[in-house]
């Protein structure tokens, strides 16, 4: 058994004899526990044989054989599912799993957005938001590529100019210390909505991150167009940062839930701009190209990859 478990959706799918099955999405809000979902997936998907093994990407940080997802109350706990279920898993961060993917992918499962080409053998940056900012990179190796998972969503969010400056003075009245994950994300969005009108002294209706996205698009609220402006320049902000810190010279992948919805949007906003944007780096990130990954299962093909070259799973 595979799955992806994010804040919004836990994703399941069989693995056999090197075939990838179905894909089962649960919500998981309407879930008190990770255990409920999984002995509904086992019941409705595996009545013909016994799952014992399985691999499974979370969206949190993961400390050996446990994982609390940090946009959501589930705990996550090995030795809990040998005992339940007697199912040997393995858990990994789900960006770890989404930067094992960026090898399988084809060119239909990749939108350019900017830059020149991968370089070969260099690393490949994968940033994601969507419930939450995932961040990891892919070092390419001859024998086994090594993935470097982090936090780096949970990392400052810094401003470009005044009107940043005084939305993130909004968002730290609120939060305290203001990350890139509280503007990068579908929760972010929903923040810098409700900044902007709090600035500007509009009163405006609540709506959710899909809700200002499509209101965006449709040019229905200036609000929401800013906001989806903002959010689009931040990402390219951090993005280039990212690939700063790592030397992605293979590229810079957007991945989640969000960007391939928009993905007409962000290439016509400031977001490769505010990529390259780095001062005296600027010639060095024109050359690194960026992507919007847009195979809805990414995870899955680093999860396969995985389940491939590991012969105990």
């Amino acid at each position: 058994m595979l799955g992806d478990i994010g804040a919004t959706n836990a994703r399941f799918a069989l693995f056999a004899n090197g075939v990838l099955g179905a894909v089962t999405s649960f919500e998981v809000a309407k879930f008190a526990r990770f255990a409920d979902v999984i002995a509904i997936f086992l019941k409705d998907r595996c009545r013909e044989f016994r799952v014992k093994r399985a691999l499974l990407a979370i969206a949190g940080p993961v400390k050996g054989e446990r994982s609390v997802l940090t946009n959501s109350s589930w705990v996550i706990d090995t030795p809990e599912l040998r005992a339940i279920f007697k199912l040997e898993a393995r858990i990994f961060n789900d960006f770890e799993a989404v930067a094992l993917s960026l090898p399988w992918l084809t060119p239909t499962d990749l939108a350019p957005i900017g830059g020149g080409n991968p370089a070969a053998g260099a690393p490949k940056a994968v940033v994601g938001p969507g419930s939450g900012l995932g961040v990891a990179c892919l070092i390419p190796r001859s024998e086994k590529p090594v993935v470097i998972s982090s936090e780096g969503g949970h990392a400052t969010l810094a401003a470009t100019c005044e009107r940043e400056d005084r939305i993130i003075g909004q968002l730290r009245q609120r939060f305290g210390h203001v990350s890139a994950e509280r503007a990068v994300s579908g929760m972010g969005l929903e923040n810098i909505y409700q900044a902007i009108a709090a600035l500007d002294g509009v009163d405006i209706p609540s709506r959710s991150a899909a809700e200002i996205t499509k209101s965006a698009l449709r040019s229905e609220s200036q609000v929401a167009r800013e906001a989806l402006h903002v959010f689009c320049a931040f990402l390219g902000s951090f993005a280039g940062n990212v690939a700063l810190t790592f030397g992605a010279r293979g590229g810079v992948y957007v991945a989640g839930g969000i960007s391939p919805r928009i993905l007409d949007f962000l290439v016509r906003s400031q977001f490769r701009n505010r990529f390259e944007a780095k001062g005296r780096f600027q010639s060095y990130l024109e050359t690194l190209p960026s992507y919007v990954i847009t195979h809805p299962a990414a995870a899955f093909v680093g999860l396969k990859s995985l389940a491939d070259c590991c012969s105990n799973y």
